[in-house]
């Protein structure tokens, strides 16, 4: 799973919460090879950039970038200019741009094709934004607020559509799998939502289409993801555990419990599919077998709830 240099390492997972540091792991040994401070506000949500060069922490009011191939403890991009929270970050597939949702109402389209991160567009919705997941058509913006509604942003024609699953129920997480043929989205009353999209290429927008719905726990559920095989989606939950269903029937495949967990905040599968990893309250994160249940690895070090991470590796052995 590549050697201990990090530079060399295919594999990349960082973690991040509440104690002001982001930390770098070899994912395989569970040994942390560095740590960098974030000193302003805790990290709400980590992504690296496609290219593997550089790692996104959104923050309170800002957004830092962290080189991945240098010692540099300080952040090599920042920006400052936002208000409140900003709550999800992650990359068009070919490093151009950036998205960025947070609790100012709106969600955000950055050109990285300069130093000095330059916000090109906005997309302002009604109420805070928990979630941004971009469409594998790299077109599409798919935005959970806090009010309940999911908003379709067409990046080429700037039209919008937005629909209300449940009243009163805020959109915690989407995700759509990367054949682009399926959505979930989780609320704050422990439901689950499952839309089979059509369209989506060329002009054609997509077309969301009410496949089923779901009771996944009684409590908040905080995440939800489909593996990279588009067989299992992950839901983690305010009560300990994270649980992963077939997508074929959606029937529960795997529970992955732990007493000490409390909230389990994220996830990331790890590329065949056979492996996830967690992040939770009781400032650790873990790496599962998807089959089994049993924990692999432990990552221990943060003083605090750990809330995000960010994952890419080619395998894991």
């Amino acid at each position: 799973m590549g050697s201990s240099d990090a530079s060399c390492d295919p594999v990349i997972l960082a973690t991040a919460g509440y104690d002001h540091t982001i930390r770098f792991w070899q994912a395989h040994s569970g040994i942390c090879y560095r740590t960098v401070q974030h000193p302003d506000s805790q990290v709400n949500d980590l992504e690296t950039t496609p290219d593997k060069q550089l790692l996104a922490a959104a923050g309170y009011q800002h957004i830092r970038m962290y080189d991945l191939n240098s010692n540099n403890p300080n952040p090599v991009i920042n920006y400052d200019g936002i208000a409140k929270n900003v709550t999800a970050v992650g990359f068009h597939e070919d490093g151009k741009w950036m998205y960025t949702g947070g609790e100012d109402n709106s969600a955000r389209i950055w050109d990285l094709r300069s130093r000095n991160l330059q916000c090109q567009r906005i997309f302002q919705v009604n109420a805070p934004v928990n979630c941004v997941c971009l469409h594998p058509n790299q077109g599409e913006l798919f935005i959970g607020d806090q009010s309940g509604a999911i908003h379709i942003w067409d990046l080429k024609t700037d039209n919008n559509e937005q629909l209300v699953p449940e009243q009163d129920a805020s959109i915690q997480s989407i995700s759509i799998d990367p054949m682009g043929t399926m959505m979930a989205a989780v609320n704050n009353k422990g439901n689950c939502y499952i839309w089979t999209l059509t369209g989506g290429r060329g002009d054609d927008p997509t077309q969301l289409h009410p496949k089923t719905h779901f009771k996944a726990h009684n409590r908040y559920l905080l995440k939800c993801l489909f593996s990279p095989d588009s067989t299992l989606l992950a839901t983690c939950l305010a009560d300990q555990t994270a649980k992963i269903w077939r997508t074929t029937d959606w029937t529960l495949h795997t529970e992955l419990k732990e007493n000490t967990q409390r909230w389990v905040w994220d996830c990331a599968f790890s590329g065949d599919s056979q492996y996830i990893i967690t992040a939770s309250s009781d400032n650790m994160a873990r790496l599962w077998s998807v089959d089994t249940g049993e924990i692999k690895k432990e990552y221990s070090g943060h003083q605090k709830a750990v809330i995000c991470l960010a994952f890419r590796d080619e395998y894991i052995q």
